[in-house]
């Protein structure tokens, strides 16, 4: 029997979600019963400590820089075994906000202009609203939103102060679109059918924004898979889906976000190649709307990873 190594933690911010997400992943592999499955979780590890853990085939299930954003990737191809999601150039490239946005807009799907944040201007380079947030880190880490003179100064504070800590997080700062907030699932877009996709999920804080507490803490966030949208919109929506995670190179499996703005127009916000695997998670819940629960879905990913490995 294969055996499924599911790794969770790692060094970055995210580290606490990550572990709750692997944790799923492992008791829905053991639940589906196809596999041996090991869970460990991990720091910034080596590949000689990689190499030393059991296991036929790799699920990472890592959030942020180090573990989604290319570098644990790297170590996998190194330790040649079959591993679950995007390879180095896809997961560094989503990572990287102002890369995907760019990349996507080449691609025809629409997202708005940005700017790089700039520590030594006092003001804002756009008209406001904004929103300032990382260009490297998921789950709304760091992210701001931005009204007036006194918020930006606020805001600007802040990220002088997290940079102390953090010398090597970038911030940028983009048009805050006001909307509904729209996710949509895709599997497999770099398979042989081109990709699959899943039902939208519909995000509703119960105030302000879909930030970290309204993702992992906070138990008021509701969430409408297959929401009533205007006629073609949901097509729309997920064909856009599918061209960013081609464009990007994405493999097995991605989520990509989308602002709605009053005229029903789609607004890329960003592409998650490793989404969350929690209770309150997006990927996973639209799966379940589709006829697809979590055991099968991370079966069904264990699948595409030794097809994959097996290819090359």
């Amino acid at each position: 029997m294969t055996t499924v190594l599911v790794l969770g933690g790692g060094p970055d911010a995210e580290r606490a979600v990550s572990i709750e997400s692997a944790k799923g992943v492992a008791e829905a592999l053991r639940r589906a019963a196809k596999h041996a499955v090991e869970y460990r979780e991990i720091g910034r590890a080596t590949l000689d400590e990689l190499r030393a853990l059991p296991g036929d085939v790799v699920f990472p299930v890592l959030h942020g820089p180090w573990g989604e954003g290319g570098p644990l990737q790297e170590l996998l191809d190194r330790l040649g075994r079959p591993y679950v999601g995007s390879c180095p150039r896809a997961s560094r490239a989503c990572m990287d906000k102002v890369l995907t946005k760019s990349t996507c807009v080449r691609a025809g799907v629409t997202t708005t202009r940005k700017a790089i944040f700039n520590g030594e201007d006092p003001v804002c380079p756009l008209p406001f609203p904004v929103v300032v947030k990382p260009v490297h880190e998921g789950s709304s880490v760091g992210l701001r939103i931005v009204r007036t003179d006194a918020e930006w100064e606020s805001a600007r504070a802040m990220v002088l102060g997290d940079r102390k800590e953090h010398p090597s997080r970038t911030y940028f700062i983009e048009p805050f679109v006001s909307g509904r907030e729209i996710t949509a699932g895709v599997l497999d877009p770099g398979g042989p059918g081109g990709g699959q996709t899943l039902p939208l999920v519909e995000i509703i804080p119960a105030e302000g924004v879909y930030d970290y507490e309204a993702k992992y803490t906070r138990e008021d966030t509701k969430y409408v898979p297959a929401p009533a949208l205007q006629p073609g919109v949901t097509m729309m929506v997920q064909q856009l889906a599918l061209r960013a995670a081609h464009a990007l190179g994405v493999r097995h499996l991605c989520r990509v976000d989308f602002i709605l703005d009053h005229l029903n127009a789609p607004w890329l916000l960003e592409v998650n190649t490793m989404p969350g695997f929690t209770s309150h998670s997006l990927l996973p819940m639209a799966a379940a709307k589709a006829g697809m629960p979590m055991p099968a879905l991370c079966a069904k990913l264990v699948t595409m990873a030794l097809r994959d490995g097996a290819r090359r």
